[in-house]
């Protein structure tokens, strides 16, 4: 018996609405060195753990020591970049050419099982090599099958050649220290062919070519790069092994990003203790007014500010009550500084972060701000505020399955998307009522009192411009917030009666 489709009579169709966008995420920190354990193709890897940092970098690496400052913060922070900077003091030649193979399918079993293995080795050439005869026989671990090939290329003259297995990615790299670039492996005339074994060729899946850089680059041509291959990905930044010259343009550079980004500094001149010294790193940034910059001062640690970027890179702008500020604040595995009066009123002047010793057995974060004055929480919340306004508003046009129109109650859908993010900033603390000290639009004065912590003024679409409108675009919101500050001193006047 067949009963009819109830679709005859009522049809339901699903439209499935599109994934919002996400954010550029405001809790992770790219650490640019020059190690050369990322190749140039790669570029860049994320660790969750110390551990992981570890097994790829070992423990005596710059990388890995910044990384432990990064994961010894408490609360501990989110995802760390590391990126391969190719720095003239690393690389003054540039860098060699390397063959990354796929993650290994076969077993070591299969290879003991080959005992005159081949493949065709091509280095740009005019002819290829071929290298025969392998023979794995005795091999007891991958680390062997990687001595035998290399043996092989040394015979065949391949000079600089070297061949090596990494157990953390379980896969082969072939290394050329001449300026050639390694091409993929082929099958060799003769012999059994051990090149899709090996994870080596075209048609590998995740194997690559590196090819070889004929010159270094600069700090600042290598942060332009992570800024626009990855600029998402992350929100403040140092650079290992730079000069000062080297941290002038990467800030100057982090200043005028369209992406927003931080930079932070760690300097042990002691220059910056001094109040009449203008030759210091702090002071030349402080010059300059730049307020996506912190300098930490750290006679012991060159990675101290990497502390003091990952407490503050902890803030969950999502939840209650949950902004901080850095004043007060810790930096686990940073010796705290012992200084004099005098010293610690240099380094305030010259607007540089320290991690310094109090009389009564405590150290704290002093001052926490940027080489502008400002601090440095009240940059990074204006920052995640800008984002999460652009993010929210984008969606919106993004998952909108009609049009929102250009008139008064379409901008109003606009203007609520500004309100709910603005009221998120109350929640978590960085806005505040209070009085706005400005000058005023829309109908907001000097002097009058922000109930809610925020003003927003929406103009009416009969206002608007008609070239602008002819252009679809929405009315000039303005924004006025109120920043709910914070305390870091506190005056007591104690008056007693006898």
């Amino acid at each position: 018996m067949t009963n009819l489709p109830v679709s005859n009579l009522v049809n339901v169709e699903v439209n499935l609405g599109p994934t919002p966008a996400q954010a550029q995420s405001l809790s992770n920190l790219l650490v640019l060195g020059s190690s050369g354990v990322i190749d140039t193709t790669q570029r860049v890897r994320s660790y969750s753990t110390l551990t992981a940092v570890e097994a790829d970098f070992g423990t005596t690496t710059p990388e890995y020591f910044a990384a432990v400052e990064w994961f010894e913060q408490k609360p501990q922070p989110g995802i760390l970049y590391i990126g391969q900077w190719v720095s003239p003091a690393a690389y003054p030649s540039g860098t060699t050419g390397s063959l990354v193979g796929a993650p290994l399918n076969a077993t070591l079993a299969q290879f003991q099982a080959i005992t005159n293995g081949s493949f065709e080795y091509n280095d740009s050439s005019p002819t290829a090599i071929s290298i025969t005869g392998l023979n794995f026989s005795t091999a007891t671990n991958f680390n062997g099958i990687a001595s035998i090939i290399q043996a092989a290329l040394l015979r065949a003259s391949i000079s600089g050649a070297t061949f090596t297995y990494n157990s953390v990615y379980n896969n082969f790299t072939l290394t050329i220290g001449s300026q050639k670039n390694v091409l993929f492996l082929t099958s060799a005339s003769s012999g059994s062919d051990i090149s899709a074994m090996l994870g080596m060729t075209a048609s590998s899946s995740g194997a690559y070519e590196v090819p070889y850089l004929t010159t270094y680059e600069s700090a600042v041509q290598a942060i332009a790069l992570f800024d626009d291959r990855f600029g998402q990905k992350w929100y403040a930044a140092v650079v290992l092994g730079a000069t000062d010259a080297d941290h002038l343009a990467v800030a100057n550079f982090i200043e005028g990003s369209n992406t927003k980004h931080a930079y932070g500094v760690t300097t042990s001149e002691g220059g910056v203790l001094v109040s009449t010294d203008t030759s210091n790193i702090a002071y030349k940034f402080k010059q300059l007014g730049l307020t996506k910059t912190s300098v930490q001062y750290s006679s012991s640690n060159p990675d101290a500010v990497v502390s003091y970027l990952a407490r503050i890179l902890t803030t969950d702008y999502t939840a209650n009550n949950s902004v901080i500020n850095l004043m007060y604040k810790q930096e686990p595995g940073v010796v705290a500084e012992s200084l004099a009066q005098s010293q610690m009123q240099a380094l305030l002047a010259n607007n540089c972060n320290v991690f310094v010793n109090y009389d009564n057995n405590t150290a704290i974060i002093q001052p926490g701000i940027q080489s502008s004055g400002d601090f440095t929480d009240t940059i990074f919340g204006a920052d995640w505020l800008a984002i999460d306004i652009q993010n929210s508003i984008y969606n919106t046009l993004y998952t909108t399955p009609t049009k929102i129109p250009q008139t008064d109650p379409g901008n109003h859908v606009l203007y609520t998307v500004i309100v709910s993010v603005l009221d998120q900033g109350v929640s978590n603390g960085l806005l505040a009522p209070g009085t706005w000290t400005e000058s005023g639009f829309g109908t907001l004065n000097q002097g009058d009192f922000l109930p809610k912590g925020y003003y927003v003024y929406q103009p009416p679409s009969a206002l608007q411009n008609p070239s602008d409108r002819a252009v679809r675009k929405s009315v000039t919101f303005q924004v006025a917030a109120k920043l709910a500050g914070a305390i870091d001193t506190v005056s007591v006047i104690l008056n007693i009666n006898r």
